[in-house]
């Protein structure tokens, strides 16, 4: 029964009824959205408004201008500290070329010291084959005056012969130093000669030949001969032994 009489006001049968303009749905959207901006207009008023009494935007200024100070600190010592690598990769290729003009000048005085070596070599052998000289006085015309020859540790034989014309004023002599080897092979006797046959040289007052001899294994060297040859005629010999 009771639901019947609820129906019943709820209903267009109702004792009492009464009719009123609906407002629009986008009327009502629109003055909603209103209400809400007016709102959160207020409240960000009301957000500015205590951030300002509470100092926050001071506090945020002063933190901004400290870091930038910082920036700028940072800016100047890394401007520093380029300028310092700068410097630094300067020296270091500096120093690079330093260290590599030295070593180039100290491998050229290395080739100097070895060339002044040998030089000095040479002239202990020359001074060496000197003072071994027969003196020359009686003696006249063209002559070997000295013959010198030395085993080597590799089993060489070092020779040298100086060759003199003892006549002032004397032509140019052309002719050919001829060698002979004597010695042993298995206790039986052994000769040869220079492979390439007699030396040609040149000379106006002195000359001095000079070359190495491969002696051939289990051979026993016991002497040398040399010979000077004007075409087929002897000019002057010498012999040594061991």
């Amino acid at each position: 029964m009771r639901l019947r009489l609820l129906r019943r006001r709820l209903t267009i049968s109702a004792p009492r009824m009464a009719v009123r303009s609906a407002m629009p749905w986008p009327f009502r959207w629109a003055l909603a959205a209103i209400v809400f901006g007016f709102c959160a207009a207020i409240s960000l008023w009301a957000f500015e408004f205590g951030k300002n009494i509470a100092g926050l935007d001071q506090g945020a200024q002063q933190a901004l201008l400290r870091l930038r100070e910082q920036v700028s600190s940072l800016q100047t010592e890394l401007a520093k500290a380029r300028e310092e690598r700068d410097k630094a990769q300067s020296i270091a290729n500096t120093a690079g070329t330093l260290l590599t003009t030295e070593k180039s000048a100290q491998d050229k005085l290395l080739l100097e010291v070895k060339q002044l070596e040998a030089d000095n070599r040479a002239l202990r052998d020359d001074l060496g084959f000197f003072e071994t000289l027969i003196p020359s006085s009686g003696v006249e015309g063209l002559a070997i005056r000295g013959l010198q020859a030395e085993l080597q540790g590799t089993g060489a034989l070092k020779w040298q012969a100086l060759v003199m014309q003892s006549k002032k004023g004397a032509a140019e002599f052309n002719g050919r130093l001829e060698l002979t080897f004597t010695g042993l092979l298995n206790g039986k006797p052994w000769t040869a000669s220079l492979p390439e046959g007699p030396q040609s040289f040149k000379i106006r007052q002195y000359g001095r030949l000079g070359g190495v001899y491969e002696v051939p294994a289990q051979v026993v060297v016991k002497g040398i001969s040399a010979r000077v040859l004007d075409g087929s005629t002897v000019r002057a010999s010498r012999a040594i032994k061991f």
